[in-house]
């Protein structure tokens, strides 16, 4: 068993302007075991072993089926005692993904770094547009709290749907002016990455690009800092076609294989202390 179950969904039927991000999973993978690199993370774990991450493949769903063959992969996954991290494909697939993850990883609090807050009760006639996600999600219940950064494309309405779920926004002024998340080691967190959070000068290749966003590294010292159970992650809206050198498929591969590592120390580290607890309860009898 790993840690860490990698899943990628070839789909972008949800994105609202330029197709092209289904071809970002296969392309993500090639990145994580080019030579150009090694596979340890920055934090010294071997994402190769096949204790810390195995790959379920991808799966190219229908529109009509894309909700359910996604739900049903991720639980899939989770039946194992693994944790999915799946490469999109565009941001709609977030919403099967959680609803998965929720039944299990309850409460669930959603870290989401985006230039977009994909907040909308519907776009373009569309409630389930890559623009809506995370409100289907906390309209649900899916979460009990959602935290947003690096946001700076904010509409009234979505602003009105951010104060209706009580999130918490920093955006990029608000970054800008030292605002960081706060998350505590009890909660357990899905990570939510979309790749244009990140500066089109760090990362062009996404189909929404918005300048004056996140570096890669502020991007990596978010996931590096996190102390709590990431319980499940995506990396999504990356777009190949856009990126004829492929240094924004290179960069997304990068927030993977930190986000492994990331994950799979927090199991280790939750596998500690449960194995603690179970040894101070025997000494106590």
């Amino acid at each position: 068993m790993s840690s860490v179950t990698l899943l990628g969904v070839a789909y972008d039927a949800g994105s609202s302007y330029r197709r092209g991000c289904a071809a970002a999973p296969a392309l993500i993978r090639d990145q994580l075991v080019s030579s150009v690199g090694n596979s340890w993370s920055e934090t010294l774990v071997n994402i190769a072993d096949s204790a810390v991450l195995s790959d379920d493949g991808d799966i190219a769903p229908a529109t009509h089926e894309m909700h359910r063959q996604v739900a049903s992969s991720v639980t899939r996954i989770l039946a194992t005692e693994s944790r999915p991290l799946v490469l999109g494909g565009d941001h709609s697939i977030t919403y099967p993904i959680v609803s998965a993850v929720s039944r299990l990883y309850a409460p669930l609090t959603i870290l989401h770094i985006d230039a977009h807050p994909d907040l909308y009760e519907e776009f373009e006639g569309n409630r389930y547009s890559h623009a809506c996600p995370f409100a289907r999600i906390m309209e649900e219940g899916l979460a009990s709290r959602l935290t947003q950064v690096g946001i700076r494309t904010m509409t009234d309405h979505q602003q009105r749907q951010a104060h209706r779920f009580q999130a918490v926004v920093i955006d990029m002024l608000a970054w800008s002016s030292g605002d960081r998340p706060i998350i505590s080691p009890d909660e357990r967190v899905y990570v939510s990455i979309d790749v244009d959070a990140i500066d089109p000068a760090f990362a062009p290749g996404v189909s929404h690009p918005e300048p004056g966003g996140l570096s890669v590294r502020e991007v990596l010292s978010i996931i590096q800092g996190l102390r709590c159970a990431v319980v499940g992650a995506d990396v999504v809206e990356c777009n190949p076609e856009v990126d004829p050198s492929g240094i924004t498929t290179r960069v997304a591969a990068k927030l993977v294989k930190e986000l492994v590592a990331q994950m799979h120390a927090q199991s280790l580290s939750r596998l500690t202390r449960v194995g603690k607890a179970i040894r101070n309860e025997a000494a106590a009898h």
